[in-house]
């Protein structure tokens, strides 16, 4: 593990923010990660799908739910509200479709156990959906739609989470950031790969700022009294004591950069991921809570149901082509299409090492201390 250096990392979302870092190799931090939860009674082969989703997620440039968010799913399985043995069940199931019953098991497990019967599915009638409840927070959304991907498949992922977004010309936060992902193969060109959150950021990138004692940009969230705010600690706190405010849909403030519209995305990933699958909605998901409850849902499609495989990823390539070689805004040098840059990020990391904020390392080391678990050096 390399030392602790001072450099730029840019990052697509928070371009030439001075990060203070450690590295650390991928291998040796999914080996300490995997041993956490071993050491908390979950079975290698959950730990290692678990840990698999956490570090994709560093590797793909998304810190906010990367390995910063172990000290979440170690308290969960602590005080029970996560079990650590997967239990869930398929309780209702046609050619088609299925609705699995999470029975609070860690969220990844069942969800990679969701997206997996929905391939399957999909490989014998074209398409497969699948619901999920009484799940947990389930990592990037992106994690099964690249699973989807590997099978020549479309892939769509979506989630509900515990209330953080404001709704449009409210104040008190309702609807989670519920992010959607698709992905879609290509032939030569980087894959289509869509993951995003419904709201302007996800929580976690306030807990990033707030971690490295940074203001937030206008238009991120609003505090208590439902007016923007630039300090993320105020509502975090505001947010974590349900004394008002929280962060915005996507698009911003009221409906004149289309906040309506992040607001609806946000609201139907709430029906087809909580309403369809008959877990929590709205103000009823709280991870925090003994049964958070968390609802899922995924879908696999094969397009060679519709036309000849290589025809589609030819068009793929190039609706992608045609995208990044359009004429540039004064200034910029490069179109991307969505997942490039992942890619790019997750083929550096993999060379050089993660980047972790020294306050995340900090915080894993003192659960590995508390678990006999030594932080690679």
């Amino acid at each position: 593990m390399a030392p602790i250096v001072s450099r730029p990392w840019r990052d697509g979302d928070e371009r030439g923010m001075e990060a203070q870092h450690v590295t650390v190799d991928e291998r040796e931090l999914k080996e300490f990660c995997e041993q956490v939860f071993i050491r908390l009674g979950v079975p290698p082969k959950d730990a290692k799908t678990t840990i698999d989703v956490l570090v994709l997620a560093d590797l793909r440039g998304i810190e906010s739910h990367g390995v910063a968010r172990l000290p979440r799913y170690v308290n969960g399985v602590k005080a029970g509200y996560i079990k650590p043995i997967e239990r869930s069940r398929v309780v209702k199931e046609t050619k088609t479709t299925a609705l699995i019953d999470g029975e609070q098991s860690l969220g990844q497990v069942v969800s990679r156990k969701g997206m997996e019967l929905a391939i399957r599915k999909a490989k014998e009638t074209s398409v497969g959906i699948v619901t999920v409840r009484n799940s947990n927070h389930y990592g990037i959304a992106g994690y099964y739609t690249l699973m989807a991907l590997e099978q020549d498949m479309i892939g769509v992922s979506m989630t509900n989470a515990a209330p953080l977004v404001v709704p449009t010309f409210g104040r008190n936060a309702i609807l989670g950031t519920n992010p959607i992902s698709v992905a879609a193969p290509a032939s030569r060109e980087r894959p289509f790969v869509l993951d995003m959150a419904t709201s302007v950021v996800p929580r976690g990138k306030l807990e990033v700022l707030d971690r490295k004692g940074l203001p937030m940009p206008p238009g991120w969230a609003v505090d208590e009294t439902g007016r923007s705010s630039a300090d993320p600690s105020r509502v975090l706190n505001a947010m974590a004591k349900r004394l008002g405010g929280g962060i915005l849909p996507l698009g911003g403030e009221g409906e004149e950069h289309s906040g309506h519209k992040g607001y609806g995305l946000a609201l139907m990933v709430d029906v087809f991921s909580g309403v369809l699958s008959g877990a929590a909605t709205g103000l009823k998901v709280n991870a925090e809570e003994r049964k958070p409850d968390v609802g899922h849902f995924f879908m696999a499609l094969d397009p060679a149901a519709f036309r000849p495989l290589d025809e589609f990823r030819l068009d793929m390539d190039r609706l992608a082509r045609e995208l990044k070689v359009s004429p540039k805004a004064q200034g910029q040098t490069r179109i991307y299409v969505h997942g490039e840059k992942s890619f790019t990020r997750m083929e550096r990391f993999r060379k050089e090492g993660i980047p972790l904020d020294p306050k995340v390392v900090e915080a894993l080391k003192k659960i590995g201390s508390e678990l006999g678990v030594k932080w690679p050096k």
